[in-house]
């Protein structure tokens, strides 16, 4: 496979995890189905739409390429059609959220490399591409969006980022990096999730101050 093959496969794997996220959390909000497809497709694509126009790289392949549309549709079909299984997860939209945190973290950050910006702007779109979505499906059905607490998240896809960011100036094996680097990824979340890891908390207990 080539590069743009392997981040397109990616970009796809990380869309269809992140839909159906979306797609499990409209269907606990009692959405009806237009709803959920709307919530599924944002979930999938709301980061990457972020990164593309930050990168000018316009239309945004989330609305001018017909697979993203189509990943999107179907694992909201799959979510809805297999709901009962779904539900047997301890924390589905935990779980497919934070597999998709990782083939976005990496495929962000390798789109920025692609288009020649430096390593601060990969890993910083890195990050957006990963979270942006996630972000944007809490606020809409009002949750409190996951990067603003306590658990690993938008560390786990730094890491990520970082990663991929590192194997392309090291010139580290591509076929083999994006997932290394997305695995990593995945695997600081479900165990932070695991073993309660968390960021340092600032300001002393009891001050509202």
């Amino acid at each position: 496979m080539t590069e743009r093959e392997i981040l397109v496969l990616m970009d796809l794997c990380g869309t269809f995890a992140f839909a159906v996220s979306g797609a499990v959390a409209a269907g606990q909000r009692r959405l009806d189905l237009f709803g959920v497809l709307v919530i599924s497709h944002l979930t999938a694509c709301g980061g990457g739409f972020i990164r593309d126009l930050s990168l000018g790289s316009l239309p945004p392949v989330a609305i001018s390429d017909w697979r993203y549309l189509a990943a999107s549709a179907l694992a909201a079909a799959l979510a809805i059609w297999a709901r009962p299984l779904i539900d047997r997860l301890q924390r589905p939209i935990v779980f497919f959220d934070s597999l998709g945190l990782g083939f976005f973290a990496v495929t962000g950050a390798q789109k920025a490399l692609a288009m020649d910006h430096n390593p601060e702007v990969a890993i910083v779109l890195g990050v957006v591409t990963a979270v942006g979505g996630g972000v944007a499906r809490d606020v809409l059905l009002n949750r409190v969006p996951v990067i603003l607490g306590k658990e690993i998240y938008a560390v786990a896809a730094l890491v990520g980022a970082s990663i991929q960011v590192l194997g392309r100036f090291m010139d580290w094996k591509f076929a083999i990096t994006p997932w290394f680097g997305a695995l990593i990824c995945l695997a600081i979340r479900l165990l932070a999730l695991r073993y309660s890891w968390s960021l340092p908390i600032v300001g002393r207990r009891g001050d509202t101050r």
